[in-house]
C-alpha cells in the first residue's frame, strides 16, 4: 500500500475534532481505550473498513468490533436479548463486547461482520474515546490498532512502531489501564463467553445468576481475537515454564528471577496491564525464544492464558 504521513494529534478538543473529520473524510484513526488502542474506521463506509484490513494486513474473514458512546445507539444497530440488555446496562461503558443479531437497517459497512448476522459492539469507558465518539457521532469500526498477528498497542508508540505510514493519525492519549482487550459474549441466543478478557467472566456469571457457556474452539470464527495464532512475538513462545532453557529470555509472573516480570507480587491486574508493553520490549530486545512462567488461570488470568496461547501458535494463520 501507498504509504502516508501519520499525523500524532493530543488528545484536546482540537485533536479530537480533527480525529473526527479524518473519520468522515474515509480516513483511519488509532485512538485509546481503556483496553488497548483501537485502529478507527467510520463502520458505515466500506472503503474506510477495506482500509483497515489493508493497513493491518487483517484476514477479511475476521469480523470487527464497533465502538458506540452509548448503549441508545447500539440498539439502533443490534437486537438486544434480556440479558444483553441486562450485560450492557452493568458493564458499559467497559471492557465487554456483546456479539448480538445486526439488525436490517444498521447501514454497517459488509466487511465489519464479514459474512455474519450479527455485529460485535461495545462501549469504551476512555474519556478520549468517548470524546471523539461523540464528536464523530457514528459507529467506529476498531480492531487493535496493530498489523494482523502481532501484539496489540497499549501506547501511541506501539501503534506508530507497528503502523506508521499507515494509518492517517493516531490520538495520543497515554498508556492503556487495562491492557488486554475486551472480553467477548455472544448473545445471539444463550450467553456465550467468546473470548475473556478484560472482564472477568466471574463478574458476567454474577450478572446472569450463572456461568455463561463456552464458545467454539477453533473452526469458524464467529467474534473478532479467535484466530489460534495472534498476539505473537518475534521469538517462540513456551508457556508454564518452570525452568529457562539454553537461549530462552523469561517473562516472569510472581517471585522469579526475569529480565522481564509481568507481576512481581503476583497481581492479575498488573499482569494483565504489562503483558503487551512486555511482548514488545521482547521483540525490542531481540528475543528468539521466550519461557513464560505459570499465570492462573482465574479472574484476568483467563484472558493472559488465552493471549499468551494465542501467541505460542503455530504461524502459519498469523
Amino acid at each position: 500500500m501507498t504509504l502516508k504521513t501519520t499525523d500524532i494529534l493530543a488528545s484536546d478538543a482540537a485533536g479530537i475534532a480533527a480525529a473526527a473529520d479524518v473519520l468522515r473524510a474515509g480516513g483511519l484513526v488509532a485512538f485509546p481505550t481503556e483496553t488497548v488502542y483501537g485502529l478507527g474506521a467510520d463502520a458505515r463506509d466500506d472503503r474506510a473498513v477495506a482500509q483497515v484490513f489493508a493497513a493491518k494486513g487483517r484476514p477479511t474473514f475476521n469480523p470487527l468490533i464497533v465502538h458506540v458512546a452509548d448503549l441508545e445507539t447500539a440498539q439502533t444497530l443490534c437486537d438486544f436479548s434480556h440479558e444483553a440488555r441486562a450485560l450492557a446496562q452493568a458493564f458499559w461503558p467497559g471492557a465487554l463486547t456483546l456479539v448480538l443479531p445486526i439488525r436490517a437497517d444498521a447501514g454497517i459497512a459488509p466487511l465489519v461482520i464479514a459474512g455474519l448476522s450479527t455485529l460485535a459492539v461495545r462501549v469504551p469507558d476512555h474519556p478520549v474515546a468517548q470524546a471523539l465518539l461523540h464528536e464523530f457521532g457514528g459507529p467506529v469500526a476498531a480492531p487493535s490498532a496493530n498489523p494482523s498477528g502481532r501484539i496489540s498497542p497499549t501506547s501511541p508508540d506501539h501503534v506508530i512502531a507497528g503502523l506508521n505510514g499507515r494509518i492517517d493519525a493516531v490520538v495520543d492519549g497515554g498508556n492503556c489501564g487495562v491492557g488486554v482487550e475486551s472480553t467477548i459474549v455472544g448473545c445471539d441466543g444463550s450467553p456465550v463467553l467468546l473470548r475473556a478478557g478484560g472482564l472477568p467472566r466471574e463478574a458476567i456469571a454474577a450478572c446472569l445468576g450463572g456461568d455463561p457457556a463456552e464458545g467454539p474452539d477453533g473452526g469458524v470464527l464467529t467474534a473478532p481475537g479467535q484466530m489460534e495464532s495472534h498476539y505473537a512475538p518475534q521469538g517462540k513462545v513456551r508457556l508454564n515454564a518452570t525452568d529457562v532453557h539454553d537461549g530462552e529470555v523469561l517473562l516472569g509472573f510472581g517471585p522469579v528471577d526475569a529480565p522481564l516480570n509481568l507481576s512481581h507480587s503476583g497481581d492479575l491486574v498488573e499482569a494483565a496491564a504489562n503483558l503487551f508493553a512486555m511482548l514488545h520490549e521482547l521483540d525490542a530486545m531481540g528475543a528468539q525464544r521466550i519461557a513464560v512462567s505459570p499465570i492462573p488461570m482465574h479472574g484476568l488470568g483467563a484472558a493472559i492464558n488465552d493471549r499468551l496461547a494465542r501467541a505460542a501458535a503455530p504461524r502459519d494463520q498469523a
